[in-house]
């Protein structure tokens, strides 16, 4: 019996923690537990074991931190094999009666993906294929993604699961580490995870680590809402702490299991536990789902998109997608796709976005330039800085693969029609990559006259997108605006098949809607009027152009009507922005201008917290040529930036990725105001008084989150020494000494390497008593960090430059 077959009828019981079983069995601080398949390979088939005799039905291998980047081939290799052997073995040796299944584990690789790091995406693709090539020789029965916080790093994974199994079809299950805010660090929602893995046909989703059973229930709800596929919830025995050199927990077997009780009465159908769990944590919940009955899978019929952030619904209200990165009829777009001006086509996207678009439309299509390329770069230029979902918008299947494969998210793709060859060439790549494949009713004989016609095409790829395993929901059809100049009966064909194919197909419908005005004068009052008629026969989606005010008219008082505006809001809110929207419409000349909250300060303010880090150059470039002050334009125009980047990302009103952009920006400023400063003699220092060294501690590889302190700290001007990873405790003390540095900021991700950040402290305090002590990671909390005896719990990045700012303010 297979993984999937035994799910169908039955609750899946994973494994519990493994790390605080082997801190237990005696790894050292800083010591790799992936070495232990090799070098204790006793205590590992025991830990296994255990689990399988308190009921698991799966294991995961020792193999959470084994990569290419911490370990060479060879050492990989022996790694992930012994651990495969190890777990095989334990459940050979147990008696217990339950099925039993093997399940290959991988972490994550431990880096920020570009454009926000330094790891390119399909080099985190090869990492992890490395790892997965491994494991499936070894015949696993399972691939188990997890306590991934990123959506790029996720799909990367996913990828590399699918394209190297080597001709089977193993399962995959994700599991990603939310925050206490129910979202990534990186910012996605369950909904925007859901809506990107199914699209990559994982076989079950969910959530893993940080938190306990019950912080976790808002996520795991959120996931029961959207998911058709089984959700699965593996959390921590609570919130850590350290108690004599050990991290203990503070949610016991019993209350655990009620928890998990609890969450499986709601649906959830695969759990176990993470950090600080133990055999008898799923001994305790597999007595409780002993007497539980799995809730039915019910297939959720959610037609939605995602950018790296949020999910776009469709069907709560109409979606407005943007239609002004495209090059047709527009002459300065084309301009800008010849001369390679990538800051007017992000100015455009952020233009819209402004003007309240839902999803931008993206075509880069001229027949002089090289199209994959530039989709896939003006893709991610656009999501460094906009965090709307994209529609990839061309009929070149090599531009339209290489834009689904890098993006971040599930897209919209148009588009695909009724000719055979096109959906023989388009279903495969949504099937593999996922997306909302737009699909226009029309075929080999061109586009139908009548609305009977048009929803017959429909049928048609309704049934060839179902052998690609494609549901409806994943379609969205386009039944084409045309020209009433031309034909006066034709936009009565295309608002009818809209009624139908949404009321009697059941299906979404989209339409650019501008085309039916072709030809005739004042156009936006004949496409307003359109727009109008079509909502009211239950349009999903319009591709038009939010600078027009009668199509925005239409929209908002739409929406205020039908009860799809609570309380009226966004009307009100659209009818005081009137004056803002006709100044954006004028402004169209001077990309990266908005008519947002960003407009105070400069203009390199405002590019600064867009995260154009092009264009904050060139303008701190043509500042210092103006003879301005290098140090005024630190004080007076990037720092304000940085903080109002800062202050929003405090509030939840931006995510990390624009925090970083912003950053990228701002260094870009820097670099020119360094070179300046640099040959100016009378000019010298950062006016910082506070050095600070940075590490992630023995034994941990993960530097993201020491990364993404660094470049925010420097940006504020201050000193910083990056000591790397993996850095032993002595070294630490070492450069802080040397230093004579007022701040230490240290990093762990795993459990199992904060006794190494607790003996570092000790040592701080022995040898540079004067220094301030900042802990961050996955795994700390306030009351974990007071127990080490830091003096800081840095929930993030912003935290530790707060934080650096309040002591050098002490030391003045």
């Amino acid at each position: 019996m297979t993984i999937r077959e035994y799910m169908k009828d039955h609750f899946l019981l994973l494994d519990g923690g493994m790390g605080t079983l082997l801190q237990t069995a005696g790894l050292k601080p800083g010591e790799y537990p992936e070495r232990w398949n090799i070098e204790h390979p006793e205590e590992i088939v025991r830990i296994h074991r255990s689990y399988f005799d308190a009921g698991s039905n799966v294991v995961l291998t020792n193999t959470f931190g084994a990569n290419p980047l911490k370990f060479d081939e060879a050492e990989l290799k022996s790694i992930v094999t012994a651990a495969v052997a190890n777990a095989r073995r334990a459940a050979e040796e147990s008696d217990a009666p339950q099925k039993k299944f093997i399940a290959l584990d991988i972490g994550p690789c431990g880096k920020l993906l570009k454009p926000y790091g330094d790891l390119d995406f399909e080099d985190a693709v090869d990492a992890y294929a490395a790892i997965v090539k491994i494991g499936v020789s070894c015949g696993v029965d399972l691939i188990f993604i997890e306590t991934m916080n990123d959506s790029y790093d996720t799909k990367a994974a996913v990828l590399a699961a699918k394209e190297n199994m080597d001709g089977q079809d193993i399962p995959v299950f994700v599991s990603n580490a939310y925050g206490s805010d129910g979202k990534l660090m990186t910012g996605a929602s369950p909904a925007t995870m859901v809506a990107m893995l199914e699209g990559l046909r994982v076989d079950a989703v969910g959530a893993n680590c940080s938190l306990g059973p019950k912080q976790l229930t808002g996520v795991m709800e959120e996931y029961l809402t959207y998911a058709s596929v089984p959700v699965l919830i593996k959390p921590n025995a609570g919130l850590p702490r350290s108690e004599g050199g050990q991290t203990v927990y503070d949610v016991f077997p019993e209350e655990f299991s009620d928890d998990i009780g609890d969450l499986l009465k709601k649906g959830v159908r695969i759990t176990g536990g993470c950090c600080g769990t133990t055999p008898d944590y799923i001994r305790a919940v597999a007595e409780k789902a002993e007497h539980l009955t799995p809730v039915p899978l019910t297939e959720k019929d959610i037609t939605m998109v995602s950018s790296y952030t949020d999910a776009v619904v469709f069907g709560e209200r109409p979606v407005l997608i943007g239609e002004r990165i495209n090059p047709t009829g527009k002459k300065r777009f084309k301009q800008a796709l010849r001369e390679d001006d990538i800051d007017y086509i992000l100015g455009e996207g952020l233009h819209q976005q402004d003007a309240g678009v839902d999803i931008l439309d993206v075509n880069v299509g001229l027949p002089e330039i090289d199209e994959p390329a530039m989709l896939v770069r003006v893709i991610r230029e656009l999501q460094a800085v906009s965090d709307l979902p994209l529609q990839l918008d061309t009929t070149d299947t090599t531009a339209m693969e290489a834009g689904l494969r890098i993006y971040n998210g599930k897209p919209m793709i148009n588009s695909v029609n009724g000719k055979q060859e096109v959906m023989d060439s388009v279903f495969p790549l949504a099937a593999k990559y996922g997306g909302l494949i737009v699909a226009l009713t029309l075929d080999e004989g061109g586009i139908p006259d009548t609305s009977e016609e048009r929803v017959a095409i429909a049928e048609n790829i309704l049934k060839n997108a179902a052998k690609y395993g494609i549901p409806k929901k994943d379609l969205i059809f386009d039944p084409l605006a045309m020209a009433i100049s031309a034909d006066t009966k034709a936009a009565l064909a295309t608002i009818r098949s809209v009624d139908e194919i949404r009321h009697r197909l059941g299906a979404h419908t989209s339409l650019g809607v501008s085309n039916v005005s072709f030809g005739l004068p004042e156009r936006n009052l004949i496409t307003a009027t359109f727009f109008a008629s079509t909502l009211e026969r239950g349009l999903s989606a319009a591709i038009m152009n939010p600078y027009a005010r009668e199509m925005m008219n239409t929209y908002f008082t739409f929406c205020a009507l039908h009860d799809l505006d609570e309380n009226c809001i966004r009307y009100i809110d659209y009818i005081a922005s009137l004056p803002a929207v006709v100044e954006t419409t004028v402004s169209q000349a001077t990309p990266g201008s908005t008519a947002s909250d960003d407009d105070a300060g400069s203009e390199l303010h405002r590019a600064i917290v867009r995260g154009l880090k092009d264009k904050a150059g060139l303008l701190t470039k043509e500042f210092l040529a103006a003879d301005r002050d290098p140090l005024s334009i630190v004080n007076d125009d990037v720092i304000p930036a940085l903080d109002k980047v800062g202050q929003d990302f405090e509030a939840k009103k931006v995510f990390l990725p624009q925090l970083l952009m912003a950053a990228e920006a701002a260094k870009a400023a820097f670099e020119e105001i360094k070179t300046r400063m640099a040959a100016d003699e009378s000019t010298s220092g950062n006016g910082r008084n506070l050095r600070i060294v940075i590490a992630t501690v023995h034994g941990d590889i993960h530097d993201i989150g020491k990364n993404i302190v660094k470049l925010l700290l420097e940006n504020y001007g201050f000193d910083v020494c990056d000591l790397g990873k993996d850095v032993p405790e002595q070294d630490i003390v070492d450069a802080t000494v040397r230093l004579h540095a007022g701040l230490v900021g240290l990093s762990a991700l795993m459990t199992t390497t904060v006794p190494a950040m607790e003996n570092t402290i000790k040592l701080l305090r022995k040898q540079a008593p004067w220094a301030k002590v900042a802990v961050g990671g996955a795994v700390m909390t306030q009351e974990y960090a007071d127990s080490i005896a830091a003096d800081k719990y840095a929930k993030d990045a912003m935290d530790t430059v707060r934080y650096a700012e309040e002591l050098e303010a002490q030391t003045d």
